[in-house]
């Protein structure tokens, strides 16, 4: 079992550079942040892009991974978004790792000018997005260039030199829960990221107990695709059970060693904020690197 945490893009470099920096020396197995343009709550307030906060904490880090949680097709555009995460890894010297997932609606889905897909159309385009950007990704070992034609993105001899630090290209953390979002898991992902089914609102313990469903659907799913379900990693957001995982040692304690029977790798929690959405005490954190994580197998 493993520790991740997010950290939200809010705070001017001066000051966020702290908060990654004590998140690598603290030990945390993963650091991310969100990609988005504007978050619900916060719309209106300070949020950062979120490849450049990236690379700036790559080069204010030396040994933990770094990710996105989760980038999506909203906004986005796989040729220049593979040339930024190829500069990605290799700034952090093969530390990156792209979570990514279908995108749900909001200012993020219409910013551009369009309409909010259906969720079937925006789950086809989840599918053409991670396709065409394992290709580009990986082109540099199997061709020069990278030529698609789909119905949601078009790529003329995209050029994608000199490729990844990790081979055959970076890891992807595909975010799904349902059948047609788990096949791209089946398809492309080394690892599968979920928030849960429930929503928090039905309480922690409905949250909890509605998790076996996903998993059981993922070891389905790989299994129909020839894959084997131990080699996909698991990776469980369990600050959207509506029980702030870091609120206390003890309850992240709990959280894990639930996690861990369920078969999940890697528990994510948030950075605790001063009040509002993820408040909490950077002091559990703290005491979680120091108590919690020399506990944990970081296998």
């Amino acid at each position: 079992m493993r520790l991740g945490v997010v950290v939200l893009p809010e705070l001017r470099w001066r000051d966020a550079r702290e908060q990654w920096s004590r998140l690598d020396e603290w030990g945390f197995h993963s650091a991310w942040t969100y990609d988005h343009l504007a978050w619900r709550s916060l719309a209106d307030s300070p949020w950062f892009a979120t490849v450049p906060v990236l690379t700036a904490a790559a080069l204010a880090t030396t040994t933990i991974r770094l990710g996105t949680f989760v980038a999506s097709p909203n906004f986005r555009h796989p040729v220049p978004f593979a040339k930024e995460l190829m500069t990605l890894d290799d700034v952090s010297e093969g530390r990156f790792q792209l979570g990514v997932g279908a995108g749900g609606t909001g200012f993020d889905a219409t910013v551009l000018g369009g309409d909010e897909l259906s969720p079937r159309d925006r789950v086809d385009r989840f599918g053409e997005f991670v396709e065409l950007l394992d290709r580009l990704l990986t082109s540099p070992t199997t061709s020069p260039t990278t030529s698609y034609d789909g119905r949601w993105y078009t790529a003329r001899e995209a050029r994608m030199n000199p490729g990844c630090v990790q081979q055959p290209r970076l890891p992807f953390v595909v975010a799904a829960n349902g059948p047609r979002a788990m096949q791209v898991v089946a398809r492309h992902g080394q690892a599968w990221v979920t928030t849960g089914v429930t929503p928090s609102e039905d309480g922690e313990q409905h949250w909890w107990a509605a998790l076996p469903e996903p998993v059981r659907r993922l070891d389905d799913t790989l299994r129909a695709a020839g894959r084997d379900p131990g080699t996909v990693q698991r990776y469980l957001s369990v600050d959207a059970s509506g029980a702030f995982g870091p609120s206390s040692v003890e309850h992240l304690r709990d959280v894990l060693g639930r996690a861990g029977e369920l078969g999940f790798d890697e528990v994510v929690v948030h950075w605790p904020r001063p009040g509002g959405v993820y408040a909490g005490d950077l002091g559990v954190l703290e005491r979680a690197a120091a108590e919690v994580l020399p506990e944990l197998d970081p296998r």
